[in-house]
């Protein structure tokens, strides 16, 4: 009985220090995965790192839920890109939208050659976002894969002229815990 109850409290242990199991983790996740394109723009985003910051909680979530806050940037530029996970534990799980309730998006920012891009909020993002080896709500120091299936939209200007642009949001990207 005794040996049993070790193991339980060593169980117990593990999985408060959020250790990593074999199926967490970003497999075989690029670090710059995260594509922002259409026809007329093609950014790549990665280096992700996710942090329990509590940047955006959700009131409803359990108790010891904390909200994710995931920053990256734009391969061979200084663009920026930040995420808020309010419900990690559901996006653990199933698909979350793209938007004010399940992934928002928080900042987007790049250029390319010729033009500079922000992320336009008047344009609701749509689409969906899913986790693929995220172990203890995104904390777990294994990591996780983010896999993005959808639209934003983006500011564009481009010297003197300025329009927006709707563009795909996706991809598969490795995702590290800080």
């Amino acid at each position: 009985m005794s040996h049993l109850l070790f193991l339980s409290i060593t169980s117990l242990g593990v999985l408060a220090l959020g250790c990593s199991g074999p199926d967490c983790g970003p497999g075989g996740a690029f670090e710059f995965g995260l594509t922002v394109s259409s026809d007329q723009v093609s950014l790549v985003f990665g280096d992700l790192v996710a942090g329990a910051n509590n940047d955006c909680p959700d009131p409803a979530a359990p108790a010891g839920v904390i909200s994710l806050t995931i920053m990256g940037a734009e391969m061979g530029s200084t663009g920026i890109i930040t995420f808020c996970v309010p419900r990690p534990d559901l996006l653990q799980t199933m698909a979350l939208p793209i938007g004010s309730s399940g992934v928002k998006v928080i900042d987007l920012n790049a250029t390319d050659a010729s033009c500079s891009y922000t992320f336009d909020a008047s344009h609701l993002p749509t689409g969906t976002a899913t986790s693929t080896g995220m172990c203890g709500n995104g904390s777990d120091k294994a990591g996780f894969a983010l896999v993005f299936d959808g639209f934003v939209g983006l500011k564009r200007t481009c010297g003197a002229t300025m329009d927006t642009v709707n563009v795909g949001l996706t991809g598969t990207v490795a995702v590290t815990a800080s």
